[in-house]
């Protein structure tokens, strides 16, 4: 992967199936490093950056060109958070570490429903903790070397990931190009 040399902080991903603990890591990730914490749902809203409303799965449609418009400037100056469970349509230039977090089904099973979740809704994204879609989601829209699976189950494992993951910012370097 090519970094951008003007880009003095790194630019990470989260993503996950709903549930598995994205906005919380990201948000604590953010308060540790200083960096932006960006949520694609809530920018989607915020900024109307969606094709309408899908009833069955009950969210926006995402308009991902949109999206990638409107994040283009600050991604290319680094230090962002973006917090997402999709990933395989922002371009792979934009990131130096793509972290993917992972919980066990019955925990996310508990977690979806206390949201709500019922329905193909809670059925769609349980099975797609089963069969690790986003995590091979990532391996194909990603180099390998920056592509990392994380275990996102308690409290502590958050509070462990984001001290990994505030180590490696604090360690980060732009590469040359």
């Amino acid at each position: 992967m090519v970094q951008d040399s003007k880009r003095t902080r790194p630019n990470i991903l989260v993503t996950g199936t709903p549930g598995t603990g994205k906005t919380t890591t990201s948000a604590a990730l953010a308060d540790s490093t200083q960096l932006r914490h960006i949520s694609i749902g809530d920018l989607v809203r915020e900024k109307n950056l969606h094709d309408g409303w899908d009833d069955e799965l009950e969210c926006h449609i995402i308009n991902e060109d949109l999206v990638c418009d409107e994040l283009e400037d600050v991604m290319e100056q680094g230090g962002n958070i973006v917090d997402y469970h999709g990933c395989d349509f922002f371009p792979e230039r934009w990131f130096d570490r793509v972290v993917v977090l992972q919980t066990d089904n019955s925990v996310l099973y508990d977690r979806l429903s206390k949201r709500g979740y019922t329905g193909a809704k809670l059925t769609n994204n349980i099975e797609c903790e089963i069969f690790q879609v986003l995590l091979e989601e990532a391996k194909e829209s990603y180099p390998e070397n920056i592509v990392v699976a994380l275990k996102s189950n308690t409290i502590e494992d958050i509070t462990r990931n984001v001290t990994t993951l505030t180590d490696w910012v604090r360690s980060w370097q732009p590469t040359p190009q």
